[in-house]
């Protein structure tokens, strides 16, 4: 090798440079197998339950397999657009007397991220204990006088995994979640952040279409959850305790049954769990989670997702659905979209799902950024997950999984008024795109990892 490095390059290494570059090579090799090489194959889910979505042997096959417990009581309820739930999560807040809890991926200090920092600041010099966790990545326009000017009021403000030495191994792992909880007793989670471009009820293209799910009583202890995990891991304060999870009136000393929820009214008792992740090589519970609420469906699947790159896995479970007569329907971001790359990666799999049945429909006033799932009109995902491998395996992220048939209907409602203002790709006009768009979707296909 030497000999043939002098024939090539006119000149001879000593030993110790020869160590120094097999290193390097060796480096490279590495990061660029963990960073674009897919991960070890594992074998196709086989789920050894067949129980119906919305029923109690379903609910408690999944808290069992999760290791999580059922949450039952409380209300949902589903906020369309920033017109909705932007005023509802400062009334909230507004209302506060013990703790604001507030963690987002991105926050940005403009009109709607001013009216945030206003209250924060009030509520804190009123003595209420208000802690602010974003993302360092996500949210680099909250910059060091923004924070410095919350914290000279008593926020207590952090942003997860600051850039550094410290967290260099670390720094692509990201903190996606959306847990907003105000005294234990209120909560929001879903897609949106803090960002003008969240106001609004689209009404241009620059109003974009997301949703937020508002919660009280058991539901909210599993919010909280996923911000104090989060908030421990960079401040060291453990938050638990009857102030923070305040008991749920009510609800205490028995387990409430679907039989239970058909005495309660016309609805039901809402029930459900609240899964948080967290990057792992083997545990993915999001991932499994998906796979469970998909692969369960008998009547209908409408999944709304602003970032749709599906595994293996999940689109074995959504054609499988498809094939078998289920409704499936998937809707995404169409000419309207923040990140083009992703979606150019998600359209290689469009042709494997329309050979299968599944129906796919474009949504195209704005950007789409909503998250949810539901099931057979009875079994909803809400929360902060995309359906892509970031969401999966990298970041930080928080569902809650509810079994609930008027909280269905709502997300199914807002779902059949996106479709009149989306455009269905159709199999035969799909397999006619250029070549052109065909070579961009490989291209982008392959750094997949990363999205």
């Amino acid at each position: 090798m030497r000999d043939l490095f002098q024939a090539v390059f006119g000149y001879s290494m000593p030993w110790w440079s020869w160590l120094l570059w097999s290193v390097g090579v060796v480096a490279i090799v590495s990061v660029w197998a963990a960073l674009f090489l897919p991960e070890w194959p594992l074998p196709q889910f086989r789920p050894l339950f067949r129980d119906p979505p919305g029923s109690d042997a379903f609910l408690h096959a999944m808290s069992s397999f999760f290791n999580i417990p059922v949450l039952r009581g409380g209300s949902l309820t589903l906020l369309q657009n920033g017109d909705q739930f932007y005023p509802a999560m400062l009334e909230a807040m507004r209302a506060a007397r013990e703790s604001i809890h507030f963690q987002v991926y991105i926050f940005e200090p403009d009109e709607i991220g001013r009216q945030f920092m206003d209250v924060f600041k009030a509520k804190a010099r009123e003595g209420v204990e208000v802690r602010l966790l974003v993302d360092a990545f996500g949210s680099l326009a909250l910059r060091r006088r923004h924070r410095r000017e919350l914290e000279e009021a008593g926020v207590q403000v952090r942003r997860f995994r600051d850039f550094g030495l410290r967290n260099l191994a670390r720094i692509y792992k990201r903190d996606h979640r959306r847990a907003i909880v105000v005294d234990g007793r209120v909560a929001f989670t879903g897609g949106a952040a803090v960002s003008r471009k969240w106001k609004g009820d689209v009404r241009n293209a620059h109003e974009w279409r997301d949703s937020m799910t508002r919660v009280t009583g058991a539901f909210v202890a599993g919010v909280q959850a996923a911000f104090s995990e989060n908030w421990v891991y960079e401040t060291g304060e453990i938050i638990a305790g009857d102030r923070y999870y305040p008991t749920v009136h009510g609800t205490e000393g028995r387990t409430w049954t679907q039989r239970d929820a058909a005495a309660a009214g016309d609805g039901s008792v809402p029930c459900g769990i609240a899964l948080v992740s967290s990057p792992a090589d083997s545990a993915q519970p999001i991932r499994l989670l998906f796979y469970l609420s998909f692969a369960a469906a008998q009547r209908r699947l409408w999944i709304c997702n602003s970032y749709f790159i599906p595994d293996k896995k999940l689109r074995a479970a959504v054609t499988a659905r498809a094939r078998a007569g289920v409704d499936v329907r998937v809707l995404v971001p169409g000419n309207h979209t923040d990140a083009v790359p992703v979606q150019l990666a998600g359209h290689t799999y469009y042709e494997e799902l329309l050979e299968a049945g599944v129906r796919i429909f474009e949504y195209q006033p704005a950007m789409l950024h909503a998250k949810t799932v539901v099931v057979d009109g009875c079994w909803s995902v809400v929360g902060s997950s995309n359906l892509d491998k970031r969401s999966i395996k990298w970041n930080e992220e928080n569902v809650l999984a509810v079994s609930d048939e008027r909280f269905a209907r709502a997300i199914e409602a807002g779902y059949e008024t996106d479709l009149a203002r989306s455009r269905e790709i159709h199999l035969d006009a799909w397999r006619r795109r250029p070549l052109a768009q065909r070579a961009l979707e490989r291209l982008a296909k392959v750094l997949v990892e990363q999205y």
